[in-house]
């Protein structure tokens, strides 16, 4: 992605107005491909040990494009020893309005920030949503090649607080799961953006998004309606997402967190406020197309007979899909591989009602991997995200506490899926 993609220049970058929940501060280019965010040392730390150390880790994060550290004194060599992979390609001019940017963001946080104080409470001033740093970490942007992206933020953890949190932050996050699906489920809603979302044209937005902010995951989301608030994100006839589409969203979904259980409980870590980051086309007619887009790509001369089984002659832009062929020609997907939306349903756009889509227990079809590709339409996307209280803890065992979360997700994607 990054060979066509220059970094933005100072004018070209916007407010990210996507997000769902986080911090503000948050940036985009003008195309929406990368996603610039403040950070603490402790998250972009825990990003490159992640690629560094824990691939299978890394691979649920949103692809790591490097850092930003911008300071009175910073330079042009500075920034290209700090972004190697996309130096090249970024013009001097280009170089110099990043620096001109972040020494502007770093004065306002400065200017913004109270003077420090020797065991200072934790106020309201201290709850500000904008990270005081002049440091961002440069990533992929998740929401990038959909026409309509509907969005969900999930926060995982029954505890929401990391061992150096102030006391009085521990007691108003204890509150704050006590009252919300945190305490019951291991995880709350914390934000959804789901396009058309309803049917009272006031409750749309500019973008005919519904918006449901942070206070719908503790006001208005608790056990009982949990399930029924998840199905309103993936489940949206107004805007061409039917009871088909959306069982194929909420399968997808189901086998990715399958997967991230499965990397979780085999890594030493914890993640206090860590999300998991839905998003998937909600537009239903872009929805189909992107799927039979896939059928075609994946049909005629991409399937070459070799000794065995077929297997798809996928182009470079097709990650991970875990799709082979049986001896009949049918389209075969291992139910126990983390499933991404290049292997949704080759076989879709048949007539309504006649799938021949089939699940092997054990297949030891091949996984086909690769980059991502803006020539592609997206279909979804799963990403673990927000890493500003995460460690790697040797000794210490798995994540239960993010587990639970995940863990809980399952069983709902199961009800969605199989509704």
């Amino acid at each position: 992605m990054m060979g066509s993609t220059p970094i933005p220049k100072h004018h070209e970058l916007k407010p990210y107005n996507l997000a769902v929940a986080g911090h503000d501060g948050t940036l985009c280019d003008s195309q929406g491909e990368l996603f610039i965010k403040p950070c603490t040392d402790q998250e972009l730390q825990f990003y490159k040990t992640a690629n560094e150390s824990h691939q299978a880790f890394a691979d649920l994060m949103p692809v790591f494009m490097g850092e930003l550290e911008l300071n009175d004194s910073t330079s042009v060599r500075d920034l290209d020893e700090q972004l190697p992979a996309v130096s090249e390609i970024i013009s001097k001019e280009t170089k110099e309005e990043i620096i001109k940017f972040g020494k502007e963001q770093a004065a306002e946080a400065a200017a913004q920030s109270p003077a420090p104080s020797v065991g200072k409470e934790w106020t309201e001033k201290a709850k500000s949503r904008k990270i005081e740093t002049n440091k961002s970490v440069v990533l992929e942007n998740s929401a990038y090649g959909y026409t309509r992206p509907n969005i969900m933020d999930a926060k995982l953890g029954k505890r929401l607080w990391a061992d150096d949190a102030p006391k009085e932050k521990q007691k108003r996050f204890d509150i704050i799961s006590k009252e919300t699906t945190n305490g019951s489920h291991g995880f709350r809603i914390a934000g959804m953006r789901v396009y058309k979302g309803s049917t009272n044209p006031g409750e749309l937005d500019e973008q005919d998004y519904k918006v449901y902010d942070k206070m719908y995951g503790r006001n208005q989301v608790k056990a009982d309606n949990l399930v029924e608030a998840m199905r309103k994100f993936i489940f949206n006839p107004q805007a061409g997402i039917d009871e088909e589409l959306g069982k194929i969203i909420a399968g997808l979904f189901l086998n990715d967190l399958r997967h991230i259980e499965e990397v979780l409980a085999s890594e030493e870590s914890r993640m206090y406020s860590a999300s998991l980051l839905f998003t998937f086309e909600g537009d239903g007619n872009a929805l189909r197309a992107a799927l039979d887009r896939t059928r075609a790509d994946m049909s005629g001369e991409q399937y070459k007979k070799e000794d065995g089984p077929y297997t798809p002659g996928l182009s470079a832009s097709r990650v991970d899909s875990g799709i082979e062929m049986d001896d009949e020609g049918q389209m075969v997907f291992p139910i126990n591989t983390a499933i991404s939306q290049n292997m949704i349903l080759a076989n879709l756009a048949q007539a309504p009602g006649s799938h021949d889509m089939q699940f092997a227990a054990d297949s030891d079809a091949e996984s086909i991997s690769g980059s991502s590709n803006g020539d592609i339409p997206r279909i979804y996307s799963l990403k673990l995200i927000d890493f500003a209280h995460a460690e790697w803890t040797p000794g210490q065992g798995p994540d239960e506490n993010a587990l639970f979360g995940v863990r809980s997700l399952i069983k709902i994607f199961e009800q969605l899926a199989d509704d």
